[in-house]
């Protein structure tokens, strides 16, 4: 009977709660990666834009690196469901299902789905060096040295991680390179630009200016259609044009709450989502990051939630396949 009160009383104020959000306490958006990262100013700039549309929300980002970005999301998924803990994940919370077999949370019934962020499109590029010029060209050369070449990425769970599985799970060729991580996209990328590694998948955030500097060569986009308004990107083809069949891969970005966090509460934060990804400036910091703002049905919570469930199959595919895991 005691614990029946308890629960009761609780209820009770999370209902009062809810009437009052979001109230004088700021509202704390966890990214699960380090200071000064795309996911971090993509997290940053979101904040500034709800702010705007949430009457008295402030708005705060908390930095919770580690573990693939588990750390900072099993924060979120043990956090108070008031509203004031929310979680910005990229592609990594459909990838850690699969990587992390003793994961300490369930993505897909953890959290409460606030919707899609923005997608960015990824390329697919190689040392300077390389003597390939198309893409074409460059999937022979990786098939005539079978095993003399290796691939790069940023760690466990991180965008280039997964673009590169699933690019050779599609290519089926996982021996004929070695797979090197890296402490980040920095040193990766420093090493591709060297000649130290052969081949890298990443985000056009990272990507662009080395393309356009001709430090790297790019060979493709991981788009299903090319990217016909990037000024530079435009010029390369999609994977799935190159006939990986539906090969569409974007590093995209949502927004989540703790489970059982009141309707009357995630219902205005999406609302006040929904109106920050219509803001000119918000629009404006996207593309100059190289990132499409989301327009389309997945900014609604069971839209969002369904598309995640969808990747969660997909990229369990590829990690099976590689047989490797992060635990």
């Amino acid at each position: 009977m005691k614990r029946m009160l308890v629960i009761a009383a609780a209820a009770l104020t999370l209902v009062a709660h809810a009437q009052n959000f979001p109230g004088s306490k700021p509202i704390s958006i966890v990214v699960p990666f380090a200071a000064g990262g795309p996911t971090d100013k993509v997290a940053r700039d979101l904040a500034v834009a709800m702010a705007k549309t949430l009457p008295g929300g402030n708005f705060v980002v908390e930095n919770v690196a580690g573990a693939g970005g588990t750390i900072g999301a099993s924060k979120i998924a043990r956090a108070n469901p008031d509203g004031h803990s929310l979680l910005l994940f990229h592609i990594g919370m459909a990838a850690t299902p699969a990587l992390y077999r003793k994961l300490s949370y369930k993505p897909l019934e953890d959290f409460e789905f606030l919707g899609m962020v923005n997608d960015v499109p990824m390329t697919l590029i190689g040392k300077p060096q390389l003597p390939a010029n198309t893409y074409r060209d460059f999937e022979n050369y990786i098939r005539a040295n079978a095993g003399k070449l290796n691939i790069a990425h940023a760690g466990l769970g991180s965008a280039s991680h997964i673009c590169g599985m699933l690019w050779q799970a599609q290519l089926q060729s996982k021996e004929a390179m070695t797979t090197i991580p890296f402490g980040g996209t920095a040193p990766a990328m420093n090493a591709l630009v060297g000649g130290q590694v052969d081949v890298m998948c990443d985000q056009t955030t990272n990507t662009t200016a080395q393309i356009e500097s001709g430090r790297v060569k790019a060979f493709a986009v991981t788009t299903a259609k090319p990217l016909a308004d990037h000024k530079l990107l435009k010029y390369y083809p999609s994977l799935q044009e190159m006939g990986m069949k539906g090969f569409d891969l974007t590093i995209w970005h949502g927004l989540y709450a703790p489970k059982g966090t009141p309707a009357a509460i995630t219902t205005a934060l999406n609302d006040a989502m929904k109106k920050a990804l219509k803001d000119p400036e918000f629009i404006k910091k996207q593309e100059a990051l190289g990132a499409l703002v989301v327009t389309d049905k997945r900014v609604d919570p069971a839209e969002h939630k369904k598309f995640v469930a969808a990747e969660i199959q997909k990229i369990k595919v590829a990690v099976d396949a590689s047989g490797k895991y992060a635990d």
